[in-house]
């Protein structure tokens, strides 16, 4: 039976939660590169996600739908593929809520 290696640590950020409003909303800044994250449209109709500003739409989430986003499954050479810490997303739709929630890896015990 071989050894696990347990360097690597994760850890729940906090999350980022907004009421769409008809226009862009920000979810806030990532405070840590995110590994892993959960983009949920808890409301009934559709929330557009955008990296930019409002600029492009990214995805755009049917109500009640859910995406996990799981960035170091298929990493090729970057072994560390991450959206970095600083990254802002933002969200337009008539109404309800949508939630963003990550893991980041973390050099600690």
């Amino acid at each position: 039976m071989g050894t696990a290696n347990t360097s690597g640590r994760a850890q729940g950020a906090e999350e980022l939660k907004e009421t769409m409003t008809g226009s862009w909303v920000s979810f806030g800044t990532f405070l840590y590169p995110a590994t892993h994250i959960i983009f949920d449209n808890l409301g009934t109709v559709e929330v557009e996600i955008s990296f930019d500003g409002g600029v492009t739409t990214w995805k755009t989430f049917a109500g009640g739908s859910a995406l996990v986003l799981d960035m170091r499954a298929a990493h090729g050479i970057a072994s560390n593929l991450a959206l970095p810490r600083g990254t802002t997303i933002h969200g337009n739709g008539a109404s309800g809520e949508f939630s963003i929630s990550y893991i980041y890896a973390y050099d600690g015990s």
